[in-house]
């Protein structure tokens, strides 16, 4: 039997997770100096209030070699299993996972979906439906593949500071940034983000972002769009309005962005997948 196993970034809810019983590896958030794990003992919510109250930015650690070895380890020989991990662009995490089968001897397959959130999330429920169609995990990995060629990634940034914090841009250039109100979309990329669009004005936001999602696709009928944001659930509805009404896509999800993709997206931040 195949088994899925997974980081905590995904931003799936839980009631996905126990559905296809997929097995979760946290990855650790200090804030402050205190260690908590992700979906275990920190909620996206709680985790979204102690960031915004916090001078600095938190630290997100991978697990460890030897935490995916443990998990690994509790499955049978006669299942095979298959790890997906957040983008090794974006975290170590996928390394961890490597070197965990090493450490294990166990029979996995460690698959780097190149993204981060919910189309990290979607690739993780595909493989799960997949394998209880009966694919084998060679033919899993091989949809995976295609699957993660094509996925979209729109980073939508709305403040800086948290990227002036993290060391991405230099605190004159967030600056500037602030001072001329300037807002960002960035794309995922090979697993990594680039800066796609910028300009001026939150008005601008949103109709920037449905030029951008216009020009990826002709035909949504059989998209599912994830939107994930970090507490301004109110800007996420409406634009999971937007896109239903000029897109009619199969379905839009909307849910808490994780720490790790938060940490950096900060106020007002939004991730859209499809």
């Amino acid at each position: 039997m195949i088994k899925i196993i997974t980081d905590s970034s995904s931003d799936l809810s839980r009631e996905i997770i126990e559905k296809y019983d997929i097995t979760v590896v946290p990855l650790k958030v200090n804030i402050e100096g205190k260690d908590y794990l992700e979906g275990i003992d920190l909620t996206p919510k709680e985790f979204f209030m102690k960031l915004f109250s916090s001078e600095n930015l938190p630290k997100i650690s991978q697990p460890s070699p030897a935490e995916f070895a443990e998990s690994f380890s509790k499955f049978t020989e006669e299942d095979e299993l298959l790890c997906l991990t957040i983008s090794s662009g974006l975290s170590g995490t996928y390394q961890s996972a490597c070197m965990g089968k090493e450490l294990s001897g166990t029979n996995v397959t460690v698959f780097d979906t190149l993204a981060g959130s919910l189309a990290h999330g979607f690739q993780i429920v595909h493989a799960a439906e997949l394998a209880q169609k009966g694919y084998s995990i060679e033919k899993i990995v091989t949809v995976l593949e295609k699957n993660r060629e094509e996925m979209n990634i729109l980073i939508l940034l709305d403040a800086l500071e948290n990227i002036v914090k993290g060391g991405r841009l230099s605190k004159f250039q967030g600056s500037i940034a602030k001072i001329l109100n300037i807002k960002v979309i960035l794309e995922g990329v090979n697993g990594k983000v680039e800066v796609l669009e910028k300009f001026q004005g939150k008005k601008r936001f949103q109709k920037k972002t449905l030029e951008v999602i216009q020009n990826k696709k002709e035909d949504f009928s059989q998209t599912i769009f994830g939107i994930t944001h970090t507490g301004n659930i109110e800007e996420a509805e409406v634009l999971k309005a937007e896109l239903i009404r000029r897109f009619q896509p199969k379905d839009v999800i909307v849910r808490y962005m994780g720490a790790t993709m938060g940490t950096y997206a900060g106020k007002g931040g939004m991730i859209v997948s499809f």
